[in-house]
C-alpha cells in the first residue's frame, strides 16, 4: 500500500512539465510497480483535473506499454480507411502521447467559429472563404517555408501545434474542420501540391491551403501542372482515395527522415508504405 505522503506528493508531481520531473517520478512508479500503475489508473477513471487525467495516461503508456506501430499495421491491413482515425495513429506512432481527444475538439472549435461568422444561407464558395478567414488569419495556419522537411509538419498534433505544416498537413486540417461544417471537400493529390478540391457545387474550385487557401480554378491548376510538364491532366484534377493520403503522408515521413539522418524512423514509415501497397494489392 502507497503511503499517503508519497502519493500526495506523486500526484503533486505529475503534471509537472519538467523532463527532471518526469524522469524522477517515472522511476519512482516503476519501483512502486503494479501500485503505481493502479495509482494511474485510479487517476484517469476518476476523472480528476483534465491535466492530471491526461499526465497520468501518458505515465501509463510509458509503464503499460501500448504498441502504436502494431495498431497502425493492423489499421492499414483492415482497410477501413478513414481519414482522421489514420492520421491521429499515425501520430501515435512518433507522438504516443498524443490524445485524439485534444485533436478533435480542436477541430470542433475551429467549425464552432467559422459557424459564427457566416451567416446562413451560404454557398460552398462562401464556406471556403469563411474557413480561410478562420484558420489562416485567426488562427494563423501556415505553410513552413522555413523547415519545408521537417517531419513535424507531417503530423496533425505537431501541425495544429506550431500552426505550421506542409500542403497535406494542412489540407487535412482544412478538410476535417469543413466536414464539421457541413461541408464535403475532397483531397486532391497533384504531384508535388497537395490540394482541396470542392465539387459540391456546378462550378467546382481548387484550395491551394499551402499559400493560405487562395482559390483557383481547374484550368488554373492545369497551368501549374504545365510546369511539370504535365499535360494529361484529369487524373490529377479528380480525388484520390482516403488510403492514398494516408500512404503519401508515409512517404513523405520516409523521405522527411532521411534528410534528418534518422535511418531507423525512415525504415518505419517506408515499412508502412509497403503496407498499403500491399493492403491495395489485396484488395483490388
Amino acid at each position: 500500500m502507497i503511503d499517503s505522503h508519497l502519493k500526495d506528493a506523486l500526484i503533486k508531481l505529475l503534471d509537472d512539465p519538467s523532463p527532471v520531473v518526469h524522469k524522477s517520478l517515472l522511476s519512482e512508479l516503476q519501483l512502486l510497480d503494479t501500485e503505481g500503475v493502479d495509482l494511474l489508473k485510479a487517476i484517469v477513471e476518476e476523472g480528476a483535473k483534465p491535466d492530471l487525467v491526461k499526465a497520468a495516461k501518458v505515465y501509463l503508456r510509458e509503464l503499460v506499454g501500448e504498441d502504436t506501430v502494431e495498431q497502425f499495421i493492423k489499421f492499414i491491413r483492415g482497410f477501413q480507411y478513414e481519414l482522421e482515425t489514420g492520421c491521429i495513429m499515425l501520430d501515435r506512432v512518433v507522438y504516443p502521447e498524443v490524445e485524439a481527444e485534444d485533436i478533435h475538439d480542436f477541430l470542433d472549435e475551429v467549425a464552432g467559429r467559422c459557424d459564427e461568422i457566416l451567416p446562413k444561407p451560404y454557398s460552398a464558395l462562401d464556406q471556403c472563404r469563411a474557413l480561410n478567414r478562420v484558420l489562416f488569419h485567426e488562427y494563423g495556419f501556415e505553410g513552413d517555408h522555413d523547415e519545408f522537411y521537417s517531419p513535424k509538419n507531417s503530423f496533425l498534433s505537431q501541425v495544429i501545434e506550431r500552426r505550421k505544416g506542409i500542403p497535406i498537413t494542412l489540407s487535412i486540417i482544412y478538410m476535417l474542420v469543413a466536414q464539421r461544417w457541413g461541408l464535403q471537400l475532397e483531397p486532391i493529390g497533384l504531384p508535388g501540391r497537395f490540394m482541396v478540391g470542392c465539387f459540391v457545387d456546378e462550378s467546382s474550385f481548387y484550395i491551394d491551403t499551402y499559400e493560405g487557401g487562395v482559390i483557383l480554378s481547374a484550368e488554373e491548376v492545369q497551368f501549374l501542372l504545365y510546369h511539370y510538364n504535365i499535360y494529361e491532366t484529369s487524373q490529377y484534377l479528380a480525388p484520390i482515395p482516403v488510403g492514398e493520403v494516408l500512404a503519401r503522408m508515409c512517404r513523405n515521413l520516409a523521405h522527411q527522415y532521411v534528410t534528418t539522418n534518422d535511418e531507423k524512423r525512415a525504415a518505419l514509415f517506408l515499412g508502412f508504405l509497403r503496407e498499403f501497397e500491399e493492403a491495395y494489392r489485396k484488395n483490388s
